[in-house]
């Protein structure tokens, strides 16, 4: 079984498209035809809906999605910066533009429908437990089929930056609440391993770009609730995806592939959509595509023997 990771990262998740670019390329052949699972995180769990949907999107399309929504759905109207104090009593984002912009790239189809399973993470804050969406399950029983986008936004509904996201099932059995999976998975590689444990021959681990941000111990000595808020998350994410790679290196280690690029130029905010942090994110993608010539050639070589 070949399996494809994508890790959350808000607008950074123009890397990974932009390797799957480059694995499109190389192959000749879409992505959904080159592996049997694609999990995904947040702008990974986009990205999986969008490659693995009924006529799904290139990669290519999907770095034209990050470059032409990104502005619109990260842009705050000066009444949203006032009601929300900058975002530290309400979301910074009104949700608007990111459910615009996934009911017209992902519109009626189902999460049964997909061309190839996907596997996508979502938080319950009222049950207090982690969500699954899973094509498989959903393909057997309508109670855990949803609208695609649905799925997307789930995933995507990061604290702090957007609501909490309601779903319902196509069943009308239930109502979901449901945040960001990236609060236990920003890299769901392994969740992804542990569905299918024993089958998976080779897991592909496409990050969004690693934080060089430092804080020094002088800075945070004095942090509080406030202080801590924001730097919290990421370096909550962030370790939470190096703990992966680093587990997934000892389980797999013949058939794991991780794909992650420092940040050293393009900013590590989830929401920097400006036009110049786009075209430094590109050029991070490119330059994970110089960084592992190697290693992606062996992948794609696996991928199409």
């Amino acid at each position: 079984m070949k399996v494809l990771s994508i890790d959350g990262g808000g607008i950074r998740g123009i890397i990974p498209a932009t390797v799957l670019c480059e694995i499109e390329r190389r192959t000749g052949r879409p992505i959904a035809e080159l592996f049997d699972l694609i999990a995904g995180t947040s702008t990974g769990g986009i990205l999986a809906c969008a490659l693995a949907k009924p006529g799904a999107l290139s990669a290519d399309e999907l770095i034209a999605l990050y470059e032409g929504e990104g502005p619109r759905i990260f842009d705050r109207s000066l009444l949203k910066r006032i009601t929300s104090l900058q975002g530290w009593i309400d979301e910074r984002y009104d949700d608007a533009g990111l459910d615009r912009a996934l009911r017209t790239f992902l519109g009626d189809s189902k999460l049964s429908e997909v061309r190839t399973p996907i596997f996508v993470t979502a938080y319950d804050i009222e049950g207090r437990f982690a969500f699954f969406f899973r094509s498989e399950r959903a393909a057997a029983d309508p109670a855990y089929d949803f609208p695609l986008h649905a799925v997307a936004r789930a995933t995507s509904a990061a604290p702090t930056y957007f609501e909490p996201a309601e779903v319902t099932d196509l069943a009308g059995a239930r109502t979901y609440p449901l945040i960001d999976g990236g609060v236990y998975a920003v890299n769901p590689a392994m969740c992804a391993w542990a569905d299918h444990p024993g089958e998976v021959e080779l897991l592909a681990s496409l990050g969004t770009g690693g934080h060089t941000r430092p804080y020094s111990f002088e800075q945070a000595r004095g942090w509080g609730q406030i202080e801590w808020a924001r730097p919290l998350i990421d370096v909550v994410f962030d370790g939470i995806a190096d703990t992966i790679d680093f587990q997934l290196a000892q389980v797999l280690p013949a058939g794991y592939l991780r794909f992650q690029v420092e940040l050293d130029e393009a900013s590590d905010d989830l929401d920097d959509a400006s036009p110049e942090n786009l075209e430094r994110l590109r050029e991070a993608g490119r330059r994970l595509v110089r960084e592992n010539e190697a290693a992606i050639d062996d992948l794609c070589a696996r991928l199409t023997a």
